[in-house]
């Protein structure tokens, strides 16, 4: 991975609204009162977050490794 792409990796965030919308299945999750549908695109909401947090970690050593020498 090259520090261009590591640096675009970081700039990585959901925008507000998708935000918002993953805090509302996050809330209705909590509450129980989540569809079937809804739970699953929660989950799938959360497995990206998963990779793109994993993502994130390696660009961070790429940067530290890069910036270090």
């Amino acid at each position: 991975m090259t520090p261009e792409v590591a640096r675009w990796l970081l700039s990585l965030s959901a925008d507000h609204a998708i935000q918002a919308w993953v805090d509302d299945l996050a809330a209705k999750n909590t509450e129980g009162t989540i569809t079937p549908d809804e739970l699953a695109e929660y989950d799938e909401c959360l497995q990206a977050a998963e990779v793109v947090a994993i993502l994130q970690a390696k660009a961070r050593k790429v940067l530290s490794r890069s910036t270090s020498h």
